[in-house]
Order: structure tokens, then sequence, then C-alpha cells
């Protein structure tokens, strides 16, 4: 508070004086009494006097630099405390003395008079903050200091005590210090500071503007230098980078600590699932392989190694994340096989002068992928081998539906017990749906991924010959098409079923917006996306808005019962006809994940889908403007 009135006052004096000069202004007490005695106030606060907040603010951090004494640097820490104040309390009395005292400022760019009544009217209220915590902090502080406190310690929060007089301590001590020593300083420095040298009082010889700004030329320097080493345009490059680094971070821990030392939890080698790991990392080696000129390929060895993955959550019993998991690879493998029709049907060529050796690369991108594949399998491997006796999942299991109100622990983790991450994600997604969006907007194919495909052509020109039964698309697509047609309200169904049971078994509101988005997805690849948009009013931005909205009302809900954000309430309510069912508000919340889902992923499909479109218009004439008809 008091540097944000600092802050304000210093923009009144450049306002109202024409310069923030130090060495120009002075005795702006005579002209401007209403702000001076303002920045008097909240200067004295900020050099720690009594009765101010940033005396108390001083004490505390006093007393938290004592009681460490178990290495050289933590004995000295409340010397350099107390040190430091001392220079803080100096240049308080510095700008206080120098501003507003003194002789009438004679080299002024304005006269200077007081500011409108709201301009300065800011200032006044963080002063009267300032004076209303260092006077009774126990009554304005303490409130918010508890409801804070316990949204983060919970019952654990330990007892203190919010005064203004404590009795005689050693902070008070450090204090007392730091105010005579500050004056002192500032009077000892007085005569050189009024004669207007630039350089460090200290420090005759080093002046430290010039310090300072050649320090800033020194860093913009060599981050320029550094940007044009390591600068390009080319992705793969700079994945090498992130992928590099990244490994020597890991290592660091893994060197210097016994990582792999230590029990380890008895497991049986089991023949099966490791045949199936096996067949999914040829696919994923395969996938990498074949991905340059054979997309498409790439594309189903990627699926059938998300496929594994899927099998490998069910082998070890995590039905929720097998499931999450086999909707997202089919939104994903979708989502991509749309992506791939736009994209340029060659790479452009690389100059020999640019690109290395083709046998070097090759190697060097193995042995990034080499490492960093085994780091994460042995970074796997040490995690689910290693006991962790106080580990945080025995309480999330443990009050899952005492605390919770769900059997089922992923979904009660996920909206419940970290229900902040969740929203975190949500709205990271949403973002990421829209920033597609605006990209694909303006986007437009390149030139030879505007024709049709090859295969696609020859077929339509068999058609067209006397007898040749007509367009092949239409006719391989008409009982496919029906069918998806068909098990559209059956899929929101199955969507509306998964959401309802998310609390006690495999779903929730996420998996059931991947599986609602799968319904859409199925319509446009049935038919046309203007046959789909002409009967369909999805608008997924309004979905998004009011999944995100509902998310933060539920969080804010808690606000009215006490409770810190996002807080969820359970218990039994009885329903006619069927009795006592769980109800938790936790609901509402996986409601706004739902929606904000389904907005998402069906944006993302909108703005690919509508590459069909943009890419006729490409290729047609342009269309003229209408003359207007004259009156």
């Amino acid at each position: 508070t008091f540097k944000a009135s600092l802050f304000m006052a210093a923009g009144v004096i450049d306002h109202e004086t024409g310069t923030r000069d130090i060495r120009r202004l002075s005795g702006l007490f005579r002209s401007m009494p209403e702000t001076s005695t303002l920045a008097l106030v909240a200067t004295a606060a900020m050099a720690g006097v009594p009765l101010l907040n940033g005396f108390l603010s001083k004490e505390m951090f006093f007393a938290e630099t004592l009681g460490h004494g178990d290495n050289l640097f933590e004995q000295a820490l409340p010397y350099l405390a107390t040190l430091a104040s001392v220079f803080s309390v100096g240049y308080s009395v510095r700008f206080i003395a120098d501003v507003f005292f003194g002789p009438p400022p004679t080299d002024l760019p304005s006269t200077p008079h007081e500011p409108p009544r709201w301009m300065r009217f800011p200032i006044e209220v963080l002063v009267f903050v300032c004076l209303i915590v260092g006077v009774i902090p126990s009554i304005v502080v303490r409130p918010i200091l508890d409801t804070a406190a316990a949204a983060v310690l919970g019952p654990d929060m330990p007892a203190y005590s919010l005064a203004l007089w404590h009795g005689f301590t050693l902070p008070v001590l450090m204090s007392i210090i730091a105010m005579v020593g500050g004056v002192v300083l500032y009077i000892a420095l007085r005569r050189y500071l009024a004669r207007g040298a630039e350089g460090a009082p200290l420090l005759r010889r080093w002046q430290g503007k010039r310090v300072f700004e050649r320090t800033l030329v020194a860093i913009a320097w060599r981050a320029s230098r550094l940007e044009a080493f390591l600068g390009t345009r080319r992705l793969q490059p700079q994945l090498q980078v992130l992928f590099f680094v990244t490994i020597l971070a890991a290592l660091v821990p893994l060197w210097r600590s016994a990582l792999l030392s230590g029990s380890t939890i008895a497991t049986d080698p089991s023949v099966p699932f490791a045949l199936l790991w096996l067949v999914g990392a040829v696919c994923a080696v395969g996938s990498a392989y074949v991905a340059k000129f054979h997309r498409f390929a790439a594309l189903l060895l990627m699926s059938v190694a998300g496929v594994l993955v899927c099998l490998t959550f069910v082998w070890l019993s995590a039905p929720d994340l097998a499931l999450t998991q086999l909707l997202v690879e089919i939104v994903t493998t979708v989502l991509l096989l749309l992506g791939l029709r736009w994209l340029p049907a060659q790479f452009p060529h690389v100059p020999k002068a640019v690109a290395p050796s083709p046998h070097l690369r090759h190697m060097r991108d193995l042995a990034l992928a080499i490492s960093a594949g085994a780091g994460l399998a042995l970074t796997a491997y040490v995690i689910m081998t290693r006991p962790l006796e106080d580990s945080v999942a025995r309480a999330f299991v443990e009050k899952s539906y005492s605390e919770g109100g769900g059997r089922n622990v992923v979904n009660v983790i996920l909206v419940d017990f970290r229900g902040f991450d969740t929203m975190g994600e949500i709205t990271v997604l949403g973002v990421v749906a829209l920033t597609v969006y605006a990209l694909l907007r303006r986007f437009r194919p390149a030139p030879d991924s505007i024709a049709r495909p090859q295969q696609q052509a020859l077929q339509q020109a068999k058609a067209r010959r006397p007898g040749g039964g007509g367009d092949p698309l239409e006719n391989l697509m008409y009982v496919t098409g029906l069918i998806m047609h068909w098990v559209f309200p059956f899929i929101g169904a199955l969507g509306a079923y998964l959401f309802l049971r998310g609390h006690d078994r495999p779903g929730g509101g996420f998996a059931a917006g991947i599986a609602v988005s799968i319904a859409f997805i199925l319509q446009y690849m049935a038919t046309s996306t203007r046959w789909v948009e002409d009967r369909l009013r999805i608008r997924p931005v309004q979905w998004m808005g009011t999944g995100l909205l509902y998310a933060v009302l539920t969080g804010a809900a808690a606000w009215l019962f006490g409770l810190p954000f996002l807080t969820s309430g359970f218990r039994y309510v009885t329903v006619p006809l069927i009795g006592e069912v769980p109800f938790a508000t936790a609901l509402f919340f996986d409601l706004g994940v739902f929606l904000l889902v389904v907005g998402s992923t069906t944006l993302i499909l909108t703005a690919l889908a509508h590459q069909s479109l943009r890419s006729r218009r490409t290729a047609g004439a342009p269309v003229e403007p209408k003359k207007e008809a004259a009156t």
C-alpha cells in the first residue's frame, strides 16, 4: 500500500511540477501541503515508523531472520537485514527532506500546485489503509489473514498474534538501530548529495547510472547473439534444443541422488504385457520413421500405439484413464486426418548449405529420441516401483467418498481435491481452441493441396463414363453416412450417461464432452459442412463461455457459506420413486468441464472443416460486387 501510494505521489509531483528530478525539487510542502502530507505518511510507513503498517511488516521480516544459525550466512541474516533497513530509512529521509522541505524551488518547468481532487483520492485511500492497519491490525488484517491462511493450511494453522506492541524484543531493537542509522547516514552524506553528484556516494569512481546502462547493453547484446545462434523458424531445431536441455536437467538429480537405489515393490514379469508394449514400441518407432513421406501410415501406426496405451491402462486396473484415452484417440485421429488433408503434398526443399549430412542428422535425432524415451521410461519405472509411505495418494483414496462424495477417485480428484488445477486446464483448452480458430480463419491451403486427391479424381472420371454407375464417393458413403446419422442420438445419450455416472464410475465431464464431440464429428464426416451447419446450430463459442461460467460460479458459490473457492458439498437427496441418491455440488463444476470440452473440440473441428469451403472459393473465379441500382 505505501509503495503504491508513493508511486502515485511521484506521478502527481511529475504532473504538477513537470519533473521528477530530485535535484530540482525542494520545498513542495508550501505549495502542495495535502499531497506532501500524504507522501510523508507513506514514506514513514516505508521506513518502518511505528503506528504504520510498514512497522509491522518490518518487525515480521526481522523476526523471520532470527533463530537460524546453522551456517555463516544464516547467522549473518539479522545483520544484513538491519543494514538493508538502514539504507531504506536513509533514502526515505532523503525523499522527505529534499523534496518537501528546504528553500522554494527555482528551476521547475511548471509552477507547483495541488492536483485535482480525484487525482489525489487513490493516494488518500491507500494512506488511510497504512494508518488503520498500523494502529488496529488485529481488527483490520486478522479476518483477511485467517481466510487466506485457512485456505492453504486448513486446520493446521499455527497460532499467531497481531498487535501494536509485543514488548521490547530483538526485532524492536533492530528497528530502532535501522531508524537511527538511516538518519545518521543521511546527515553524513547530505553535503555530498547536495552537490548534485550523479555517481554512487560510497563508490565515487563508478557512476551507478552508467554501470546500470552498460549492464543492460551487455545483456541485450549477449541475448541477441544467443538468439542469432539458436533462433530459427524451423520447428525441428527448436525441439532438439528443448529435448537436449530437458535431458541434461533430468540427469542432474539422477546423478547426484540415490534415486535408483532403495527397496522396490515386488512385481511379477508378465510375458503378454511385455509383448503388448513391444508391439506399441514398434508402432511408435514405425510412425516416426514413415512420418515424412507416408503421413497416413504414420497416423495409423500412432493410433495403434494409442490403443495399446488404453489396453495398458486396462491391464493396470485404471478403466477411467483407459476410457478417456480411447475417446481422445478417436477425436485426435479424426482431427489429424482433417489437418493432413490441407498440408502441402511435399516438403520444401532445404539447401545443402543449410541441411547437414543426412546420416549425421539421423544419428543425432536417434540419439535424442533414445535418450528422451529411455529417460521417461526410467522415471516411470522408478516412480512405480518405489514405495511411497507418505504419498498423498492414500489420502485421496481414503477421503474420496467421505469428503468428496464419490467412489471414482480419479474424478473426485479432478473436480474436487484439485478442482483449481482442472479449472486452469479447461481455461487453457478454451484458449487453445480460440487460437486454432483464429489462425485457421485466415489460413489458405497450399496450392498443391487444393486439388482433389488423385485417387478420388480417377474414380470420378471413371464414374462419368457411360455405365459408370454414378458418383463412387456418394455410393460408398451412403450406408455409412446413414449409420452415422442414426447413431447421433445414441452417442448423445451415451455422453449423458458417462456424465451422470462419472462421480462413482468411469466417466465424468471430460469423457462425456469428448463423446458428444464425436457425435458432432460423425455428422461432418457423413455429409458436407454446409449440410450439417444448415441443420445444427452448434455455436461452440457459447458452449465454451457457458462452461467456463458454470465452473467459476460453482467455485464462487462456496464463498456464500464462508468456505474457500471451489469447496464442494455432498449429501443424500430423496428422489421420488427412486429413493435416496448421493448428490455433490461438484456435479455443476463437472458440467462446466463438459460444456467447455464440447465447445472447444467442435470449434477446432469446424475451423478445419471450413477449409474445404475456403479452398473452393480460392480456386474459383473472383466474385464481383453487385452494382447499386440507380435511383
